[in-house]
C-alpha cells in the first residue's frame, strides 16, 4: 500500500486511537500528513487563490480571460503561468472545447446516465468532485460524496495532491456508512475514470455515470457546494495548517448536513430532514 493511501486512512477524530498511534500503526510521519508542496513563492500562491476565487464566481473563464481578469487587477502575468496554475489547481471552463479534459490513457470513459432520470430518493444517484482549497501558506484538494437527492455530504478527504487514493478511501467510507446508491456520477477526471475508483463502483453493482466533457451543470449541486463551501468558510479563514483546515471544513460540512436549508425539487428543507433513510 503506497504511502499516500497509508495517510488517507489517518482518522483525526477516531474515537478510540490518537493520530500519534494511527501513524505509529500504519507506519507514516505525521509530519507528512498535511505536508503541502513546496516549491511556489508566495506571490504566486496569491495568483492561485485569486483564481480560485474567480473561478467560483465565474466558472466560464478560460485562461486568456483569466489572464486578462488578472492584468486588470494590477497583476504581471503571462498565459503561460496562468494555464500552468488552472491545471495545477485542477480547473477547467464550463464550456465545450476539444480534447482538453481526457482521462489517463487505458482509462473507460461511461455514458452520462441521469438525462430526464426523476431522482426521487435518497441513495439514487450520488456524486463526487474535487475542488482547490487555498490556504494562507499552501493549498490542499478537498474530495466529497454528495447524495444527488438529499444534497448530505456522506464523506470527504484532504489531500495534498491530486492522486487517486483519497477518493478511493473516501468513496469507501461513504459506502461502509451509507449502503450503496443505484448510480454514481462524476466528471471525467482521471481521479474519477481510474481503475481503482471504477473497480469499488463496478464491485458493489453500482451504474457509472459521467459527465460530457466541460459539462459543469451535469454536477450542478456538488459544484453548488463548493461555491457555498468557499465563500461561508475556506475564503473567510484563510487556513494555515491542514489540521487547521481538516477541523474548520469538517464543522462546516457538519452545519451543512444538520441546520443549513436546502432547495429540494421546490421545496425549501433542511439536509438532516431529508435523509431519514441513512
Amino acid at each position: 500500500m503506497s504511502v499516500s493511501r497509508r495517510q488517507s486512512m489517518v482518522c483525526a477524530d477516531h474515537a478510540k486511537l490518537s493520530i500519534v498511534r494511527q501513524c505509529v500503526l500504519l507506519d507514516v510521519s505525521r509530519s507528512g500528513l498535511y505536508y503541502t508542496t513546496k516549491g511556489e513563492s508566495a506571490f504566486t500562491l496569491t495568483l492561485m487563490q485569486e483564481i480560485d476565487r474567480a473561478f467560483t464566481e465565474w466558472p466560464f473563464l478560460g485562461v486568456r480571460q483569466m489572464r486578462d481578469y488578472l492584468v486588470l487587477l494590477g497583476y504581471s502575468v503571462g498565459i503561460k503561468r496562468v494555464r500552468r496554475l488552472m491545471r495545477l489547481m485542477g480547473l477547467e471552463p464550463i464550456y465545450q472545447k476539444p480534447r482538453t479534459s481526457i482521462p489517463r490513457p487505458g482509462h473507460k470513459r461511461y455514458p452520462y446516465l441521469l438525462r430526464d432520470l426523476a431522482i426521487i430518493r435518497p441513495n439514487q444517484v450520488w456524486c463526487a468532485d474535487i475542488t482547490y482549497i487555498p490556504m494562507r501558506k499552501g493549498f490542499l484538494y478537498l474530495v466529497a460524496i454528495m447524495d444527488w437527492r438529499s444534497r448530505k455530504v456522506l464523506s470527504w478527504r484532504l489531500s495534498n495532491t491530486m492522486d487517486t487514493d483519497f477518493c478511493v478511501c473516501a468513496l469507501e467510507e461513504a459506502l461502509a456508512k451509507y449502503g450503496k446508491p443505484d448510480i454514481f456520477n462524476t466528471d471525467q477526471g482521471s481521479q474519477f475514470t481510474s481503475v481503482a475508483f471504477t473497480n469499488v463502483l463496478r464491485e458493489n453493482g453500482i451504474r457509472i455515470s459521467m459527465d460530457g466533457r466541460g459539462r459543469w451543470l451535469d454536477n450542478v449541486f456538488i459544484e453548488r457546494l463548493w461555491r457555498s463551501l468557499k465563500y461561508e468558510n475556506v475564503y473567510l479563514h484563510a487556513y494555515e495548517t491542514g489540521p487547521e483546515a481538516r477541523a474548520g471544513i469538517g464543522k462546516w460540512i457538519d452545519f451543512y448536513n444538520r441546520q443549513r436549508p436546502h432547495t429540494v425539487s421546490g421545496d425549501y428543507r433542511r439536509t438532516g430532514a431529508m435523509t431519514k433513510d441513512f
